[in-house]
């Protein structure tokens, strides 16, 4: 009995063994397999696809008058203000012109002076040349007369130069409007006293017309190779956060600004504002739109970005390196999408993975796809794919190396620059 219990016993042993093997074994190949990912996917679709060029700008008048004074003075009379509708030639503002008009008294009497001194002068050369005919008087007494003619005479034309000069100045005393417009700024009143000994001091600002206006918006470098003149333009300002406003590209300035070494251009944008909603200095959010595709093929960024992770064992890996060997300058292709291979530019490829099979064992297809615009979400194909094909776009985590793949390619992950 002692003999049949021993043998049961090893028996007993040899099986639970053979069991554990077997177990460690079926562990350590689930272990090798259970690291393959789950992947996100997503279709390619038919739709709209603009692709916009964003900037900041701030609105103001096509025309913009700044007036000054050319004279000194105390203000003395204000006809306009703040929002003042103006026509060409109206009188805005007086300076008092008292001192001026003293200085076109004084500059009359001096020429009327330099005038009887002339007469005189002509008086006594021709006296001096009958005098020299006879031979009364030597030929320098002559000569002596006829130059102080000359002199009465240059005398005479230069206090004509000064009546002339004060009669000016009397005029700027009142200062008239260069344009039609509306007076957007009003820098004095009454009674304050305006100097112009270096710089003419700027005393309104008058818009010609506030129902067409532009936009100075600040275009970075990067985008501005794709804007144009006539592009359409949609913007937004705070005052109406829910409106959205048009316009249209009218010049694209050559003139770079550089601010802490990033390098914008001015693009000027023309706006109808024939509601007067808005006013000069509003900040403008732009949408240029550089480029329209209705009805074309489409898929997530995401799918761009997505590279197959280096898991062990797994098969899709083998199978990733056997279709790009397969398929040459696959792996190499560009991943910087929004451009396109329309206009004569170079044709842009990248590659993309389709979903072969699902299951425990999924496998993936690299395919080979000619891109065009991208609207920073998704991006335009030319060709390589059709209709309703699946692409992936991500990782679902299912272990640790996983995991970590899903959070470098997961979609949302680094977002394009635009």
């Amino acid at each position: 009995m002692a003999e049949r219990r021993s043998s049961s016993t090893i028996w007993i042993v040899i099986v639970v063994a053979l069991a554990a093997v077997a177990g460690g074994w079926a562990w350590h190949v689930h272990a090798s397999r259970g690291d393959a990912p789950d992947y996100l996917t997503a279709a390619v679709t038919r739709g709209d696809l603009v692709q916009l060029v964003t900037a900041t700008g701030t609105l103001n008048p096509v025309t913009n008058v700044q007036v000054g004074c050319q004279v000194s003075g105390r203000v003395s009379k204000l006809y306009v203000d703040w929002n003042s509708q103006v026509t060409s030639g109206q009188v805005i503002a007086e300076i008092d012109p008292s001192t001026y008009a003293a200085a076109v008294q004084q500059a009359s009497a001096d020429l009327a002076n330099a005038k009887a001194n002339l007469e005189l002068q002509q008086a006594e050369a021709d006296r001096a040349a009958e005098l020299f005919t006879n031979k009364l008087i030597s030929q320098s007494d002559h000569d002596t007369a006829i130059a102080t003619l000359d002199e009465a005479d240059a005398m005479v034309k230069i206090k004509e130069a000064a009546l002339t000069n004060a009669v000016a100045n009397l005029g700027y005393c009142k200062i008239y409007s260069p344009v039609d417009g509306v007076v957007i700024s009003r820098a004095v009143d009454v009674g304050q006293t305006v100097a112009s000994s270096f710089s003419t001091p700027t005393l309104f600002q008058i818009a010609n017309d506030l129902r067409q206006m532009q936009i100075d918006s600040s275009v970075a470098e990067a985008d501005v190779g794709g804007v144009q003149e006539g592009q359409s333009v949609d913007f937004t300002v705070d005052a109406y956060p829910t409106q959205t406003f048009n316009g249209s590209v009218r010049q694209v300035r050559n003139s770079p600004t550089t601010v802490n070494n990033v390098v914008t251009y001015d693009c000027v944008i023309s706006v109808t504002n024939s509601d007067l909603k808005l006013k000069p200095g509003m900040t403008a959010n732009v949408s240029i739109i550089v480029a329209e595709r209705p009805n074309v093929l489409s898929i997530p960024n995401s799918a761009l970005r997505f590279h197959p992770p280096d898991f062990t064992g797994a098969d899709t890996n083998t199978a990733w390196a056997l279709s790009v060997t397969n398929q040459p300058n696959l792996a190499s292709a560009s991943s910087r999408p929004g451009h396109h291979g329309h206009g004569g530019e170079h044709p842009v490829y990248h590659t993309v993975f389709l979903l072969a099979s699902q299951g425990s064992d999924p496998t993936l297809q690299p395919v080979r796809i000619q891109t065009g615009i991208s609207d920073g979400i998704s991006t335009e194909v030319l060709s390589g794919l059709d209709e309703g094909a699946t692409v992936v776009t991500g990782l679902i985590p299912t272990g640790p190396q996983s995991a970590a793949a899903y959070n470098q390619n997961r979609p949302g992950n680094n977002p394009p620059r635009r």
